[in-house]
């Protein structure tokens, strides 16, 4: 797709902002994701098992990453690619600065992560893996308050995310 395709087509995609996690991604190494049916996080581990925690570069403003669905749908067809951008939660829930300010509070269950201030623009995996194009849409000045790209978290309170349980803001 080209970004003109992908601009029409996600601005024809309803907003669902009812916080269900549709997928869950553990990142075991490069290019390696598990889509496990529940994860696990700590407050200094970020997701258990995955592969932040052996990036040199790691700070607690980026333990987890969350994406759109319409998004991961959008960039990467049906569901059983949704994991393909390496975001560790793919939920329906309006991701934009002004939904989710830095500081906001997300939580399922014990969960509850913070939005960070650290930008989620996409990398060069994000580039192989998607194109060029769905590099530079969604980093479209006029998208940057949107987040297509996703968000990073950190985690305040540890506990299970499940696939189905519902992320709200607290």
């Amino acid at each position: 797709m080209n970004q003109d395709t992908y601009e029409r087509t996600w601005r024809c995609a309803p907003l669902l902002t009812d916080g269900t996690i549709h997928t869950l991604v553990v990142r075991v190494a490069d290019g390696v994701h598990d889509r496990p049916d529940a994860i696990v996080l700590h407050e200094e581990l970020g997701v258990i098992g995955d592969r932040w925690l052996w990036h040199p570069k790691r700070t607690v403003e980026s333990q987890v990453t969350l994406m759109e669905r319409r998004v991961a749908e959008l960039l990467t067809g049906p569901r059983e690619r949704w994991h393909v951008p390496g975001d560790n939660v793919v939920v329906d829930l309006d991701l934009s600065k002004q939904a989710l300010p830095t500081g906001a509070r997300l939580g399922a269950g014990d969960v509850i992560l913070e939005i960070t201030e650290k930008p989620h623009t996409g990398c060069q995996k994000f580039r192989a893996r998607l194109g060029d194009d769905a590099l530079r849409w969604i980093n479209e000045r006029d998208h940057r308050a949107d987040r297509l790209r996703g968000v990073y978290a950190r985690v305040l309170r540890g506990g299970v995310l499940r696939v189905g349980d519902r992320l709200q803001r607290r």
